[in-house]
């Protein structure tokens, strides 16, 4: 079943970081449709969130997504090398956002191995939020795309992972956020091999 509008409106951007995991994040691009199961995220909390890009309310051509309602795909180029894609949530002018950083291949797996050029098997293939990116198609041109369409989009296949599972720790690569850096914000599945980073925690 695919989320609609009232799930991205959620004002407990941490809630939904967690809640995100065993999604399934679909994209469909000139009639191909790829789907991986998102088994990595981190929560950005807006402008109280020294790590967010929307920290103390900094309005720039880039973060103006950011401060959207929620539902829609916020997706930023990082060290000019890979796009990032990010799900917006909360309320209108509350940049909150959610980074979408590993993802196991499930649906158009020879696709997603043209596109990453390795086997889907291989945990580098769609581990790490560039990679996750790149295996389901997402560039600059998805920034702003509505969340509930036909392009990018989110279903809910009734996964549910016990607490036990789900490990929450650090962000990755936030040194930058001071006391912000320690949250524990980021979450993933216990296990999974298509988790970026799995022994930092």
């Amino acid at each position: 079943m695919k989320l609609q509008l009232p799930y991205y409106l959620n004002r407990e951007v941490i809630f939904i970081a967690k809640d995100l995991l065993g999604k399934v994040l679909f994209t469909q691009i000139d009639g191909q449709i790829t789907a991986g199961v998102i088994v990595e995220t981190e929560a950005y909390y807006g402008v109280e969130d020294k790590a967010s890009h929307a920290y103390g309310g900094r309005h720039t051509n880039r973060t103006q997504t950011l401060y959207s309602q929620g539902g829609i795909a916020y997706v930023y180029l990082c060290y000019g090398i890979h796009y990032l894609f990010n799900v917006v949530t909360s309320v209108n002018g509350e940049p909150h956002a959610v980074l979408i950083r590993g993802v196991e291949p499930l649906i158009g797996k020879d696709i997603i191995e043209l596109r990453r050029n390795m086997p889907a098997t291989k945990a580098a293939v769609s581990a790490g939020p560039g990679s996750a990116a790149k295996a389901l198609g997402i560039d600059r041109s998805f920034n702003g795309k509505d969340l509930t369409g036909d392009e990018v989009w989110i279903e809910d296949h009734g996964v549910r992972y016990p607490p036990g599972d789900i490990v929450a720790c650090p962000r990755v690569g936030v040194a930058y956020a001071q006391e912000h850096a320690d949250l524990p914000w980021r979450f993933f599945v216990k296990g999974n091999k298509y988790v970026s980073k799995p022994n930092k925690m």
